[in-house]
């Protein structure tokens, strides 16, 4: 059985910008981080359907610090997916962006592909993280 995670986040910003920091490779190094150290993943994303990419972290006795991926669409503004390979586990993540009015965006994270409970709090945890330091790249 394959489990997800689903999670909203609001930023007072443009729908421009905030596709920016999610698809341009030096504003995506600001916000995706590793967890323990804080330090910016390096990363070579494009939004490109087909395009395969790598985020490279140091790497610790429990992960070797690659995350491998391929962007499978591309909706600009609106919408983009990818596969995210980490840790033998491979899973689909897609952003959804809305306009709420007023200078407010939503911003829907749906993660799929998921094993167990565990592995869906861990990346709840790490999206909750990033997108807390994606409000700040958006600012």
């Amino acid at each position: 059985m394959s489990l997800a995670l689903s999670l909203d986040f609001q930023y007072k910003t443009s729908i421009e910008k905030l596709w920016s920091a999610l698809t341009d490779s030096s504003k995506l190094g600001k916000w995706v981080a590793n967890i323990h150290t804080g330090e910016a993943m390096e990363n070579n994303f494009k939004p490109e359907v087909g395009y395969h990419f790598q985020f490279r972290t140091q790497p610790s006795e429990y992960w070797d610090g690659i995350i491998d991926g391929e962007v499978l669409t591309v909706d600009a503004p609106n919408q983009i997916s990818y596969t995210w390979n980490s840790g033998g586990m491979k899973h689909t993540v897609t952003w959804t962006l809305q306009d709420l009015g007023d200078g407010k965006i939503n911003l829907h994270l749906e993660q799929t592909g998921f094993a167990n409970v565990q592995a869906v709090n861990g990346a709840k945890y790490g999206w909750s993280k990033w997108c807390g330091e994606l409000e700040k790249v958006v600012a």
